[in-house]
């Protein structure tokens, strides 16, 4: 049960963001994916629903309340971008 709820509340990545990520040739290790797992906790519990997530020169698009990534941009891709539809952001160290 305990692994079921683990399961539950790791990130996934919506078939769009891990297409941006292949394209941009960027891929996780399993500390990045614990640190963005993390920020997500952090931002659901302050009630964030939308967030920006900002880790190293990445934007993450996500959706707190399912849990998944919707679309990622690399430093390149970001300039002079908008992003709308969040309520939020957070900056991962």
């Amino acid at each position: 049960m305990q692994r079921e709820v683990t399961q539950q509340q790791e990130v996934k990545l919506s078939a769009h963001a891990a297409k941006r990520l292949q394209e941009r040739n960027i891929s996780f290790n399993q500390e990045d994916l614990a640190k963005i797992n993390q920020a997500v906790q952090q931002a659901a519990a302050k009630g964030a629903k939308d967030s920006l997530l900002l880790y190293r020169d990445l934007a993450l698009v996500t959706s707190i309340t399912n849990r998944t990534v919707i679309t990622a941009m690399d430093g390149k891709s970001m300039a002079d971008h908008i992003f709308t539809n969040i309520d939020s952001a957070v900056i991962i160290k």
